[in-house]
């Protein structure tokens, strides 16, 4: 039989390297969410302004000390818009702002929860930008509305393994799924870290000059619940662990930023 010389073998394709950016399922409906009830400014001026009362966070509405006033949704109200209100947003430029954060911050965090421990998480980080607007804002009766301080609770969530070597901010990162998945800084390693401390510098430092400038958003009439965003940011920063499914590093273990002599991280 005549025999053929083997053809050299061609290297196997390299796998494709997933957009750092790409949305995860979880986040696109999140988004997409957000975009299908931000059409209730189609509706008459009076429906937009009854949904803003009965899914907006109204402080006023658990205050019995003054003049009584009764607003729409009972007291189902008090308990749903806790929640509700981030889903409501005042304009576009609110909406793409916070979708803005949400690109590097919330695709990471969706693809290392899952869409059922995001989805909870994003409900969490919202009760506590409520609870910390309603603590600084008893008698206020201006609704409260927009995904901010879950955003933010989102942000502060993050840094717990943003810039682990490997992971969406460190310097040599994987594709998006790997950068996702890689051990947490414990709270403890985190708060000695000095990139975390800088973005926590930088983060609560804007955050308190809009409180002090009162600058507003999207709006003149909108002004920014940073008590609300701080409320989600402390509550992703503390409550993180709860929610995260990936196994942490040790605190005895070498840093996570380095690199040992093997090429482990």
């Amino acid at each position: 039989m005549d025999s053929h010389p083997e053809s050299p073998l061609a290297p196997p394709p390299e796998a494709p390297r997933e957009p750092i950016l790409t949305l995860p399922p979880a986040l696109t409906a999140y988004v997409v969410l957000i975009a299908v009830i931000h059409l209730r400014v189609l509706l008459p001026p009076e429906m937009e302004n009854w949904t803003i009362d009965v899914f907006g966070f109204i402080p006023k509405r658990y205050d019995s000390t003054l003049l009584d006033i009764t607003f729409p949704g009972g007291d189902g109200a008090k308990v749903w818009t806790f929640v509700t209100y981030s889903l409501l947003h005042a304009n576009l430029t609110h909406i793409g702002f916070n979708v803005l954060w949400l690109l590097p911050f919330g695709s990471a965090l969706a693809r290392r929860f899952g869409a059922v421990r995001f989805f909870v998480f994003m409900a969490v980080t919202a009760a506590a930008g409520a609870l910390a607007h309603l603590l600084t804002h008893e008698h206020a009766i201006a609704p409260m509305i927009g995904a901010s301080a879950s955003v933010s609770g989102t942000m502060a969530a993050a840094i717990r393994f943003a810039f682990v070597k490997g992971s969406f901010l460190s310097f040599n990162r994987g594709d998006a799924e790997a950068a996702a998945k890689v051990p947490a800084l414990s709270l403890w390693r985190a708060l000695r870290n000095g990139r975390v401390l800088g973005f926590l510098a930088i983060w609560f430092g804007v955050n308190i000059l809009f409180g002090a400038t009162s600058l507003s958003l999207g709006g003149e009439d909108t002004i920014v619940a940073w008590q609300a965003h701080i409320g989600g940011f402390l509550a992703g920063l503390l409550l993180f662990s709860l929610f995260d499914p990936i196994r942490r590093t040790r605190d005895d273990a070498a840093d996570a930023s380095s690199v040992d002599q093997s090429g482990r991280v």
